[in-house]
C-alpha cells in the first residue's frame, strides 16, 4: 500500500452496460476530482437538475440486495459496491462517478470493467498527504449467525471472509488478504457475483435481477454450476465477498488501516460493522500519509476453498 500523496483519474472513462434489477441499459462514467473530494456519485438523467451524493457510510439507505445510497428524496444510486470497490482497490482517492441511471451498471458480475475503467483513465498523483483512518481497537457486530469485526491491523488493510452456506455444491470458503493494487486486480477484482437457480427464479418472479443472466452471475442449482465456462477461482464466491467488502467499507470516506472479518456476512453485515466503528470516536483516528508508512509492513495473502456447504442467492438479502 502506497501511503504518501493522494490519487485520482488523468481524464474519463465510461462503461456501460445494465441495472441488474432493473435490465435496463445504464451507462457510468468516471473521472477526476479534486484534493480531499473523496468518491462523489453523480445521478444524471433525472428530471430537473443532476443529483450529487457522496459516498459515505451515512448515505446508505437499503442493504437488502446491494449497496444502495440514496439522500432525503430517496434511494438515487444502487448497487455501489462493485465500482466502489474498483477506486479503492486500485488506489483512487479522489473521483466523480457519473451514473445515467438508478443503478451501477452490473457489467460480468465483478469489478473488472471498472478495472479496465481505471486504467484507461489513467492514475495521477496530487499534491496532498493521502489520510487515513486507523482502527485503534476492536469493534464488532453480530447479527444471527453473522459475524463481523474491525481491528487494529499493522500492515496496511487487510479483508477476511468466510462463508458457509445450505447449497452443498460450493461449500465453506475462507479468503483473506492484504490489499494492494496488483493482488487486487490478481486476486479479487473479477471474482463475480453468484446465487442458486431457484432464488434467482423467485427474484425475477418479485420484479428484481431483471437484469441477472449467466454474463454477470455465477449460478448454481443444488448440483452443479450452470455456467459452462465454468469458475475463474476455486473460491470465486469467498473471493467476491471480499469484493464487496472492499467496496462497502469505501464509504468510510478515506481508505482504512485496520484488518475487517466477516463470518456469514453480506452488505448489511459490512455497513453495520462500518457504522459501530465510525460512531465510537475512541475506535479510530485519521492519520496522513508518513505517519501511516510507520506502522506499515510487508503484505501477506492466504485462501481457500473447501467443496461441501452452503451458498445463497446472488440477489437475496445480504448475498452478492
Amino acid at each position: 500500500m502506497k501511503f504518501s500523496r493522494q490519487t485520482t483519474l488523468r481524464a474519463q472513462a465510461t462503461v456501460a452496460g445494465v441495472g441488474v434489477h432493473s435490465g435496463l441499459p445504464v451507462t457510468l462514467t468516471l473521472g477526476p476530482a479534486p484534493v480531499d473530494a473523496g468518491l462523489i456519485f453523480v445521478r444524471t438523467g433525472l428530471e430537473g437538475s443532476d443529483r450529487e451524493i457522496q459516498a459515505t457510510a451515512d448515505q446508505v439507505v437499503a442493504t437488502d440486495f446491494a449497496t444502495v445510497l440514496g439522500d432525503r428524496t430517496g434511494p438515487l444510486i444502487s448497487t455501489a459496491e462493485h465500482v466502489l470497490a474498483a477506486l479503492r482497490g486500485m488506489g483512487v482517492d479522489n473521483a466523480i462517478i457519473e451514473v445515467d441511471g438508478p443503478e451501477v451498471p452490473i457489467m460480468d458480475g465483478s469489478a473488472a470493467a471498472f478495472i479496465a475503467a481505471i486504467d484507461q483513465a489513467g492514475i495521477v498523483t496530487q499534491p496532498a498527504q493521502r489520510r487515513f483512518i486507523q482502527v485503534l481497537k476492536p469493534v464488532s457486530v453480530n447479527m444471527g449467525d453473522s459475524f463481523g469485526e474491525l481491528r487494529p491491523y499493522a500492515n496496511g488493510f487487510r479483508a477476511e471472509v468466510e462463508i458457509d452456506f445450505s447449497n452443498p455444491v460450493i461449500g465453506q470458503q475462507s479468503y483473506g488478504f492484504d490489499l494492494n493494487p496488483e493482488c487486487f486486480r490478481r486476486e479479487v477484482g473479477r471474482a463475480r457475483t453468484f446465487g442458486l437457480m431457484g432464488d434467482v427464479a423467485k427474484l425475477w418472479g418479485a420484479g428484481y435481477a431483471l437484469g441477472a443472466s449467466f454474463e454477470n452471475t455465477v449460478v448454481f442449482d443444488e448440483e452443479r454450476l450452470l455456467n459452462t465456462e465454468g469458475l475463474r477461482y476455486a473460491d470465486e464466491c469467498a473471493r467476491h465477498k471480499v469484493l464487496d467488502a472492499i467496496g462497502d467499507l469505501a464509504l468510510a470516506g478515506l481508505p482504512l488501516l485496520g484488518a475487517y472479518r466477516s463470518v456469514r456476512g453480506g452488505h448489511k453485515l459490512n455497513h453495520a460493522v462500518l457504522t459501530a466503528l465510525l460512531a465510537d470516536r475512541t475506535a479510530w483516528r485519521v492519520v496522513e500519509g508518513e505517519a501511516a508508512r510507520r506502522t506499515s509492513r510487508p503484505v501477506v495473502e492466504v485462501g481457500s476453498g473447501i467443496v461441501g456447504g452452503r451458498i445463497a442467492a446472488a440477489y437475496g438479502p445480504d448475498v452478492s
